[in-house]
């Protein structure tokens, strides 16, 4: 199964992407994931793509076509794969077509998470990181068990990322609303795109997700 998570910062991507990575074994690739290490690691392509990502903005199609390149080919991507963060413009989804016929190879859903402006800012501003595992906590729904403090860290202080400050989450609703939204205009003609509302728990929109997927005849 290959599967595209498409939707506006904070609409909880990557948690219900990992969830159905888990279910069905297939790998979870997430390119902010991929494209943070590079940052941390100050890697040429690190260096180039914090610039970007501070500042709220996408980076290059010509390096992200890269990255989930490699990835993809790796072994644990044999039986499918779950996509957070690419496409996100339709020169990208182009890209990852022609990747993909390359391997005799197609998408079977891309699900788009939707929510409201208001809620995913709040989210996003609750989200907070431990700066030696990456570990993502949320202050609302998924707090550490020490305020402020990673749980498989003792005495590590949890951080906001530079790109979850209130003004730069505008930015890049302002940005996918331009340059990503049109994504689902772009899969709905092709008859792949999946429509699930990303308001309320986890475990309610994974609900939702599943029962999507079982409509479309992806899973059974």
């Amino acid at each position: 199964m290959r599967v595209v998570m498409l939707g506006p910062p904070g609409v909880g991507k990557g948690t219900q992407g990992q969830r159905l990575a888990r279910e069905f074994g297939i790998a979870m690739i997430s390119t902010g994931a991929m494209l943070r290490d590079a940052v941390a690691q100050r890697t040429p392509l690190g260096i180039a793509a914090g610039r970007e990502i501070d500042a709220g903005r996408l980076v290059g199609d010509d390096v992200m076509v890269s990255l989930v390149r490699g990835r993809t080919q790796e072994s644990d991507a044999e039986r499918g794969f779950v996509l957070d963060g690419f496409p996100r413009t339709v020169p990208q989804a182009e890209s990852l077509d022609r990747m993909l016929a390359e391997r005799r190879q197609t998408l079977d859903a891309v699900i788009n998470l939707t929510g409201p402006d208001d809620e995913l800012v709040r989210r996003l501003g609750a989200r907070r990181e431990c700066p030696l595992c990456k570990r993502i906590y949320n202050l609302d729904s998924a707090p550490p068990r020490v305020a402020g403090r990673c749980d498989d860290h003792e005495g590590t202080a949890l951080i906001q990322r530079t790109d979850d400050a209130e003004q730069t989450v505008r930015t890049r609703l302002s940005i996918y609303v331009e340059q990503t939204a049109p994504l689902a205009a772009h899969y709905q003609a092709r008859g792949r795109l999946i429509e699930v509302d990303g308001a309320g728990s986890a475990d309610r929109v994974y609900d939702r997700m599943k029962r999507a997927l079982q409509g479309a005849g992806v899973t059974q």
